[in-house]
């Protein structure tokens, strides 16, 4: 990386975007200029990055001029609005919404696991949801030495999944309840504080919610996989930072446990934390500000002989959001894939 690269950060000052900035600085990016963009609302705060206090500017129409990559974090409506003239300005958007995931012409990415999908962009690359990516990095090991041949998938995901005013409420809630008042939702559709629900993202006509088939859709299309049966559970529970998933996996084949454990030792972007003695595996407390997915408590399926269970936790705005997305700005310098030679820069509409 002895090059140096024009990068912009849209939707800087909200969870993601701040870890955004934080990770620039800890992996020494390769930055000749960085510009931070927001809101109207937002404009004029300013930031901390190496020691310099940055003033965030408010988006507009020439704010990606002589622009290498943007990470984008502001929603989908958003990236969207934004990402014609991004995409003419010359510029590479990584959007860390969903509004180009399931689009065929958009790479959909997780560097540990499909990698060379990056290679094929047209000026936008999508980074996956928050529960997605936790599961791909610790599945995708075991299904490249055995194809995992159904997914079933419960999730707890983190007030911080909700962004930063979500896990301020959580914290809100749980002081009124403990000075014995009544929690008042105001981000959430329901108190969060000593309580969990399933996820309150629009149900769709399968009787799943969009995060339950954003985990079922995107991992089909990460894997290649486009009939891999996948079911999940998603539900909010009330923790402020890190996401956990309780995973069955079933093969064609038996999978030792022992030998799922010797594979994700070794996997990319993985933690094996397992204690059985002291009954200690992976805890959204010790995943929080971490870059592995911790995964753990591996164990034979008692109710199939082809069925492997695992646990897992990650930090969904680190791995989950704003790490796999400096992962893949980083990829696309390695690669030397930001400007693909013979490619038509076109931006797909949703």
């Amino acid at each position: 990386m002895s090059q140096s690269y024009r990068v912009a950060i849209l939707g800087a000052t909200g969870a993601v975007g701040t870890e955004l900035l934080s990770l620039l600085e800890e992996c020494r990016f390769p930055l000749a200029d960085l510009k931070l963009l927001a809101s109207p609302r937002s404009a004029g705060q300013t930031l901390m990055f190496q020691g310099e206090s940055l003033t965030v500017e408010a988006v507009g129409d020439r704010a990606f001029d002589n622009i290498d990559i943007v990470l984008a974090s502001a929603g989908g409506s958003t990236s969207k609005a934004w990402a014609d003239r991004i995409v003419a300005a010359g510029a590479v958007m990584i959007d860390n919404s969903s509004a180009f995931r399931m689009h065929p012409t958009v790479p959909l990415v997780v560097p540990e696991v499909n990698p060379g999908a990056a290679a094929e962009h047209s000026g936008i690359i999508a980074n996956p949801n928050c529960t997605t990516i936790l599961m791909n990095v610790a599945v995708y090991p075991l299904h490249r030495v055995q194809p995992v041949q159904r997914i079933i998938a419960a999730t707890y995901q983190s007030a911080s999944g909700a962004g930063a005013r979500a896990m301020e409420e959580v914290r809100l809630q749980s002081q009124a309840i403990l000075d014995g008042k009544a929690p008042v939702p105001e981000v959430l559709p329901y108190p969060l504080a000593f309580n969990l629900f399933p996820h309150n993202s629009p149900m769709t006509e399968t009787g799943y919610c969009e995060e339950e088939m954003k985990m079922v859709n995107e991992t089909r299309k990460i894997f290649s996989e486009p009939s891999l049966r996948i079911s999940a559970t998603c539900v909010r529970v009330p923790v402020l930072r890190a996401h956990s998933e309780a995973i069955n996996l079933e093969f064609a084949a038996p999978f030792s446990p022992d030998q799922a454990r010797e594979i994700l030792s070794q996997a990319p972007g993985v933690k094996l934390v397992e204690d059985w003695q002291a009954n200690y595996f992976p805890m959204p407390m010790d995943a929080t500000g971490r870059d592995e997915v911790l995964v753990g408590r591996i164990r034979q399926d008692i109710s199939h002989p082809n069925g492997l269970e695992l646990w897992i936790c990650g930090d969904q705005i680190r791995k989950g959001a704003a790490l796999n997305a400096v992962q893949i700005a980083e990829l696309l310098i390695e690669k030397d894939w930001l400007r693909p030679a013979e490619r038509a820069i076109a931006t797909p509409q949703s």
